[in-house]
């Protein structure tokens, strides 16, 4: 038999497997771990962590570019139906307006439509008293010279006729 301390043998004779190969290969395979851990799987995973940071970072990015945009969109749209509203009561002022030009222009043209009217009358009324005023004094006229030639001669009831009828005729024809 061999010794104990070099070889452990397991198993039957000949082809066992050697606890001390074991042993060396198992614990080369934890410094292998260690190895791996410290060199590559630490470094990976910072490299891996970075990456889902980066990712999310972009993610809130993107909601918080879609949260801006959709929130622009709402005062954009805010904006527009404010403008549309002050456009429109801009128009409805500005039919106002022209509507109560419109009433004080028609009622200026009325009011001096009346002072014509009323200018008018009154001229026409001065006329007519101008008018009345010369007839009576060409009537007052006309008496009086009737009068006169009635006094200087005494005429018959017929010459009077002829003579007022002369006269009015005459009076017609100054006219």
């Amino acid at each position: 038999m061999q010794s104990l301390s070099g070889f452990l043998v397991l198993g039957a004779e000949g082809g066992g497997i050697l606890v001390g190969d074991m042993l060396v290969q198992l614990f080369v395979f934890l410094v292998l771990l260690v190895l791996l851990r410290i060199f590559a799987w630490t470094p990976l995973m910072n490299v891996m962590k970075e990456r889902e940071n980066h990712i999310a970072n972009e993610i809130d990015t993107a909601e918080k570019n879609r949260q801006d945009a959709e929130r622009m969109s709402q005062e954009a749209q805010e904006e527009l139906k404010k403008t549309r509203q002050e456009a429109h009561q801009i128009i409805e002022e500005a039919k106002k307006t022209a509507k109560e030009q419109e009433q004080d222009i028609l009622a200026s043209a009325r009011e001096e439509g009346e002072r014509l009217k009323e200018s008018a009358r009154q001229e026409i009324e001065t006329e007519k008293d101008k008018a009345i005023q010369a007839l009576q004094d060409q009537v007052a006229t006309l008496s009086v010279q009737i009068a006169s030639k009635v006094i200087e001669k005494e005429l018959s009831e017929q010459d009077q006729e002829q003579l007022i009828n002369e006269y009015i005729k005459e009076l017609g024809e100054e006219r």
